[in-house]
């Protein structure tokens, strides 16, 4: 049963992202080098960050890096904000009295300011912050407050918060809201691979805090979802969104059919949900079985009922923090995505039929 939880902090209870690659890029800028993108600093970045400047600084003292990096970063750390589900399930861990921790590599003063305008602080029963190599600090926190290893849980976003748990004999989570994508978590092998915070919440409430689920050799049902292939009411495009669960890859919008409730509902406020858009024109496409994709986040058994319909005006397209970025794009263009499978599938019923010509 797990009892005690230690946090990352960066891309596990806020994102800071924006923050941390724009004084990254600072730090480049000063030192002569060309900025790096969002997909290049996801990419390269690492802990501990010195093995990260390294690689592309190796002539530039630590104590320069730094000056340069914390100016910038306290000039734009005001954009941090909480991640979706943090409060949440810093409250779940509460109600249920369990030890919380922190265990980070951002400095203290940032760390403290972050934290006091989340209003986080008060569910946190310590902080480590400013550890360079988390793996130096996790045994130390083990015994200055005497937990058991076996009812400690790890949750982090980054392969060196992996290698922590697994140093410390702790149990390990990765979550897909900060720096690292699925193929680098799954990588590190880590315990279990969520989506977000909220989707651990659950599933600790309903295992009873057991990070697995007991053995009682029954296989679960599959989950019936819906999903549609939106196209623009003027242009005929298709829109395309791109999500972490999915490998990174492009796909379309969708999610559960909630019990007792009809597949077009379900439909139109999935994509009200993750794209703020609201449809007509809802027909049927085809139903496709999707069994223990390694292109998702976890082993699954999905039965996508796949539609097409049109969006209406306006066009104000809101992503929630499921997906990362979106397009608009005729439907040949889209198909020089990295499409994930059942997307592929679905949108080539599309070119060869008639669904396609109205718009």
């Amino acid at each position: 049963m797990i009892r005690n939880i230690i946090f990352d902090w960066s891309g596990t209870l806020v994102d800071d992202l924006p923050a941390v690659m724009e004084a990254t890029n600072h730090v480049f800028r000063e030192a002569g080098l060309a900025e790096m993108s969002r997909a290049q600093f996801r990419a390269e970045f690492c802990l501990p960050f010195k093995k990260f400047y390294d690689k592309f600084l190796p002539s530039v003292s630590m104590a320069q890096l730094e000056l340069w990096f914390h100016g910038r970063f306290k000039e734009c750390q005001d954009s941090i904000t909480p991640l979706p589900h943090a409060r949440e399930f810093l409250e779940f861990c509460r109600a249920r009295g369990l030890r919380t921790f922190v265990l980070t590599a951002v400095h203290q003063s940032h760390w403290r300011a972050q934290a006091e305008t989340a209003a986080f602080v008060e569910f946190i029963d310590e902080a480590f912050v400013g550890v360079m190599d988390k793996r130096e600090k996790i045994h130390l926190i083990l015994a200055q407050h005497q937990l058991v290893a076996d009812e400690t849980l790890f949750i982090g976003d980054m392969q060196h918060d992996i290698e922590t748990a697994r140093h410390g004999g702790v149990h390990s989570v990765g979550v897909l809201t900060g720096y690292n994508d699925l193929a680098q978590l799954r990588a590190a092998e880590p315990d279990l691979i969520v989506e977000h915070l909220g989707e651990l919440r659950g599933l600790l409430a309903r295992q009873e805090m057991e990070l697995k689920p007991a053995v009682n050799g029954a296989t679960p049902p599959p989950v019936v979802t819906v999903g549609a292939a939106i196209f623009h009411p003027r242009t005929g495009e298709v829109l395309m969104f791109r999500t972490h669960k999915w490998s990174g890859m492009w796909g379309i919008p969708g999610g559960k059919v909630h019990g007792g409730e009809s597949c077009v509902d379900a439909l139109r406020r999935e994509l009200k949900e993750e794209t703020n858009l609201d449809v007509d024109g809802i027909e049927f496409v085809l139903v496709q079985d999707c069994i223990g994709s390694k292109e998702f986040y976890r082993d699954a058994h999905f039965v996508l009922l796949n539609y097409r319909c049109t969006a209406r005006e306006p066009l104000d397209v809101i992503l929630n923090h499921e997906a990362q970025e979106f397009s608009w794009l005729p439907l040949p263009e889209a198909f020089q995505l990295n499409l994930n499978t059942p997307t592929k599938v679905l949108l080539e019923a599309l070119r060869h039929s008639s669904f396609v010509t109205r718009h």
